[in-house]
C-alpha cells in the first residue's frame, strides 16, 4: 500500500499523553522460517485493490481539497495505533522482517483480526479485551466500582493516577496535540471549500476534535445535502473496546459522492416510517420514530484510515451513531461503492461458485449485493434504541455484546426491507436474487471471524437459519441451497428475537444467544477451508494516496 509522507512525528504525537501507553508484552522480531511462512499464509489471505475514481466532476478546489484531507485522516491513523496498541511507534521499533511488518500494517498490532485476534508474532501475547482504552489490569469490577466521571463516556480514556486508582482522561487532553493538528487541517479544508454545507460541517468537526462534544457537527453533517466532498473523521466505532464496548476509535474515510447513483437512491427514505410500524415485534418495541430527513448515497472512497483500515474493510455506513442525534434528524447510510464492487467480484463471486448450488448462483447479482448492504445500513435506524424498561440506551444495556447484535439486526431487517418494498413495486427485479445473495454473504462476512463484529453476527445468523430449515447441504457436491419459504419464516423470527433482545435490554439473554449461536462447525470449517486453499481472498487492502487516486 502507498502511503501518503505526511506524518507527524510520533514523539510530539503521543508525549501528549497524560501517562504512557500500556505496553504489551514485548514481540520477538526474529521469526523462525516456519512462523514467517504462516504470516505469509495470512497475508496471502487479501487482495489488493487501487482506492480510485473519476476526479474528472471535482472543481480546482476540491481536488486541492482532498490531500489536505488525507492529511487529516492519517493522523486518526496514528491515533488508531495508540488505541490498538499502544502506538505508532512501538511497532517501527520492533525492526520487523517485511512480511511481518507489512501484516501488522494491516492489523494495527501483532493479532490478527480475522482470526479471532490470535497473535501471529512470538511474544506478543492475547490482546487485552478493552485494548488500549483501559489499564489492562483492571477488572470489570473494578470498573464498575469506580466513582469517577465520564468513566462510561465514549471519548475518554481510563487510566491510573499515581496512587493506582481508576482516573478517566479525556481524548482531548490525552491525543491534545494531534486533535489540535487535523483540526488546523479541516479548518483548511473549510477554507477552500465551495459548498456552504461542506464549510459549516468541516469547521464544526474541527471544534468537535478539540472539545470531544460531536453533537453539532454531526446536525450539520447530515444538514449538508449538496456536497460532492466528504470526510467522516473522527472517534466513532466502539467496535475496538471488546471489554464493554464504551469507547470509540478514531477513524476516517475521505469521499466523493457519486450524485448520479445518490438521486437514484433519495426515493427510498419515505417509506422508513411506514417499515417501522410493520416490523415483526409487539408494538411496544417499535414507539421510536425513525428520523425521517435520512439520506442514502452511493460514494466512492480514495482513502481509509485508522479503525475503518484494520482487518476487514467496511462497505458501507450509517452514521451518527449518536441515538439523540438519530431520533432527532435521522442518519446518512453510506453505499462505498466502488470497494463494494471489488469485494463482490473479488470475494462474493468466487466464493458463491464454490458453496452455492450451481442452479442458484446465476440468481446473484451485483444489484442484489447493492440493495442488501443499502438496506442493511437503513436498518440500523429502524427497531429500537432505548431499551423499553428504562435501562437506558441499548448500546449502555449490552455493553460488549452490543456491536454484534446490531449488526446481526440489520442484516435481517434489511432483508426484511428488501422484501417490503419488492411488495410494493419499489424495487425491480427478482426478489430471489437478493435472498440468494444474501446466503453467499453470509459465507463471505463468517471469514471475518469471532472478533469481528460483523463475523459474530453472521455465525449466530448461520446457525439460526440452519436450524430452521432456511438452507440445505448437499453432502455430495458440498453446496449449499436455499430453501426460500423458510429463509423467509428464519427472516421474521430471527427479527423479532433480535429486536426483543434489545428492547429488554437483555444482557444475560443475548450473552447465552451469541454463545450458543456464535460457533463455526467443524463441517462449516470444513468447506471455508476449501475456499482458502482455492485462493479465494478473505477481505481488500487498499493501494491508496494522493498518487494513486491521481492527484
Amino acid at each position: 500500500m502507498r502511503k501518503l509522507t505526511f506524518f507527524l512525528p510520533l514523539v510530539l504525537l503521543f508525549t501528549q499523553c497524560k501517562q504512557a501507553a500500556e505496553t504489551p508484552d514485548t514481540i520477538d522480531a526474529n521469526l523462525s522460517d516456519t512462523v514467517k511462512a504462516e504470516i505469509q499464509a495470512k497475508l496471502d489471505q487479501y487482495v489488493t485493490v487501487p482506492l480510485t475514481t473519476d476526479l474528472a466532476t471535482l472543481t480546482d478546489k476540491e481536488r486541492q481539497m482532498i490531500p489536505i484531507l488525507m492529511n487529516a485522516a492519517q493522523v486518526m491513523d496514528n491515533l488508531f495505533w495508540y488505541e490498538s496498541y499502544g502506538g505508532k511507534d512501538k511497532f517501527l521499533e520492533a525492526n520487523l522482517e517485511p512480511t511481518a511488518k507489512r501484516f501488522m500494517e494491516i492489523n494495527y498490532g501483532p493479532w490478527d483480526r480475522l482470526d479471532d485476534n490470535k497473535p501471529f508474532l512470538p511474544g506478543a501475547g492475547t490482546k487485552p479485551a478493552g485494548a488500549n482504552f483501559y489499564p489492562t489490569d483492571m477488572t470489570k469490577e473494578e470498573f464498575d466500582a469506580a466513582d469517577i466521571p465520564d468513566k462510561a463516556d465514549l471519548y475518554t480514556f481510563i487510566r491510573r493516577d499515581p496512587d493506582g486508582k481508576l482516573e478517566s482522561i479525556p481524548y482531548h487532553d490525552q491525543f491534545n496535540m494531534a486533535v489540535n493538528r487535523a483540526a488546523e487541517l479541516l479548518n483548511q479544508a473549510a477554507a477552500l471549500a465551495e459548498d456552504p454545507g461542506l464549510k459549516k460541517y468541516l469547521e464544526l468537526r474541527a471544534k468537535a476534535l478539540v472539545d470531544d462534544d460531536y453533537q453539532n457537527s454531526d446536525r450539520a453533517w447530515l444538514d449538508m445535502k449538496n456536497n460532492t466532498l466528504d470526510i467522516v473523521i473522527g472517534p466513532i466505532e466502539t467496535y475496538e473496546d471488546q471489554l464493554f464496548g464504551y469507547k470509540a476509535a478514531h477513524e476516517a474515510y475521505v469521499l466523493i459522492k457519486d450524485q448520479a447513483w445518490s438521486k437514484r437512491l433519495s426515493r427510498f427514505a419515505q417509506f422508513l416510517p411506514e417499515l417501522q410500524a410493520g416490523l415483526p415485534v409487539p408494538a411496544a418495541y417499535k414507539t421510536e420514530k425513525p428520523g425521517t430527513d435520512t439520506d442514502l448515497n452511493a460514494y466512492d472512497v480514495v482513502y481509509y484510515a485508522g479503525q475503518a483500515n484494520s482487518g476487514g474493510k467496511t462497505i458501507a455506513i450509517n452514521l451518527p451513531n449518536d441515538e439523540q442525534v438519530q431520533l432527532e434528524k435521522g442518519t446518512r447510510r453510506l453505499q462505498l461503492k466502488n470497494v463494494m464492487r471489488a469485494k463482490f467480484d473479488k470475494i462474493l463471486i468466487p466464493l458463491a461458485k464454490e458453496l452455492i448450488d450451481s442452479d442458484q448462483v446465476s440468481l446473484i447479482n451485483f444489484d442484489a449485493f447493492f440493495a442488501n448492504t443499502m438496506f442493511h445500513e437503513v436498518a440500523h435506524g429502524l427497531g429500537i434504541k432505548n431499551t423499553i424498561d428504562g435501562k437506558g440506551t441499548v448500546r449502555m444495556a449490552l455493553k460488549e455484546h452490543y456491536s454484534a447484535l446490531e449488526e446481526g439486526k440489520a442484516d435481517v431487517l434489511g432483508l426484511y426491507m428488501v422484501k417490503q418494498l419488492h411488495d410494493k413495486g419499489e424495487i425491480e427485479g427478482d426478489y430471489k436474487s437478493n435472498v440468494v445473495t444474501f446466503m453467499a454473504s453470509i459465507f463471505r462476512s463468517i471469514r471475518f471471524g469471532g472478533a469481528d463484529a460483523h463475523g459474530r453476527a453472521n455465525m449466530v445468523r448461520f446457525n439460526f437459519f440452519k436450524d430452521m430449515g432456511a438452507f440445505e447441504r448437499d453432502e455430495a457436491t458440498g453446496k449449499y441451497r436455499v430453501n426460500f419459504d423458510k429463509f423467509q419464516l428464519a427472516t421474521d423470527a430471527l427479527s423479532t428475537k433480535i429486536l426483543t433482545l434489545q428492547g429488554d435490554g437483555d444482557y444475560a439473554g443475548v450473552a447465552k444467544f451469541v454463545t450458543e449461536k456464535g460457533i463455526v462447525s467443524p463441517q462449516l470449517q470444513a468447506d471455508l477451508d476449501r475456499c482458502a486453499a482455492l485462493g479465494i481472498p478473505v477481505d481488500l487492502i487498499f493501494d491508496q494516496g494522493k498518487d494513486v487516486v491521481g492527484l
